[in-house]
């Protein structure tokens, strides 16, 4: 079964290159170890909520933009062992590719997929 991980976050609008290179390496280290696709989305439709929101869930400032992504894996069982490796990978270590944006308010989890059409 396919197991997705799941992120959200604010970038600083002037980051957006910045981000896009970051995500690029980010991408190839995943797939490296087993990702079957990285996906990455720039907001552009993504509207204030009044109870709940993408923007209210990350905190998101005037000049951000929200950012959803997510990562396939071919089982949860590949993707227990390759964050090991992930988070070991020199090529995502901050001194090698800082993340562009404040990870503090990053929003990530993992789900079971249940539906794909």
């Amino acid at each position: 079964m396919l197991y997705i991980d799941g992120f959200v976050c604010a970038v600083p609008t002037a980051n957006k290159e910045k981000y896009i290179a970051h995500a690029k390496l980010g991408a190839v280290v995943f797939k490296d170890h087993g990702a079957l696709q990285v996906v990455e989305c720039w907001g552009s439709d993504v509207p204030e909520g009044k109870v709940t929101s993408f923007p209210m869930a990350v905190q998101r400032k005037d000049d951000e933009t929200v950012v959803f992504s997510w990562i396939t894996w071919p089982s949860k069982a590949v993707r227990d062992l390759a964050w090991e490796k992930v988070m070991q990978d020199p090529r995502l270590s901050p001194e090698t590719n800082p993340m562009p944006f404040d990870g503090k308010r990053l929003i990530y989890d993992g789900f079971d997929m249940i539906v794909e059409a």
